[in-house]
């Protein structure tokens, strides 16, 4: 009986890649499922055998841990360069992009509010 390994919704493609190629050079022998093309299948990576499941199950586990790691440090390293993005930087960069924004909010709220306070 096939068995889920590894669900693939909002994956990134670089990460699929890695976690195929490293089934790949285990021998662990899987087949891929997509979402269809309007999105209502299950995507994943399924094993056939249920032998190789805790093996994949650890690859993935240490894989992403890794993955963890390198992405964590990018992030330290950023911040410490004062290069990471933060919200008022970005209302410094575009400030009439965030007030339409901001407008676009209080109008949405307005519509939603108004039956409730008409009440």
């Amino acid at each position: 009986m096939s068995v889920l390994l590894f669900k693939m919704r909002n994956v990134e493609e670089d990460e699929a890649d890695d976690i195929r190629a490293l089934l790949d050079a285990q021998d662990i022998p899987y087949y891929e499922t997509t979402n269809g093309r309007w999105g209502l299948g299950y995507a994943g990576i399924w094993l056939h055998d249920e032998q190789y499941v805790e093996q994949g199950k650890r690859l993935i586990a240490a894989y992403q841990q890794q993955r963890y790691q390198e992405a964590r440090a990018s992030y330290d390293a950023l911040v410490a360069e004062g290069k990471q993005p933060t919200l008022w930087g970005k209302v410094k960069a575009s400030p009439v992009q965030v007030f339409l924004a901001l407008i676009a909010i209080v109008i949405v709220a307005m519509f939603v509010l108004i039956p409730f306070v008409l009440l």
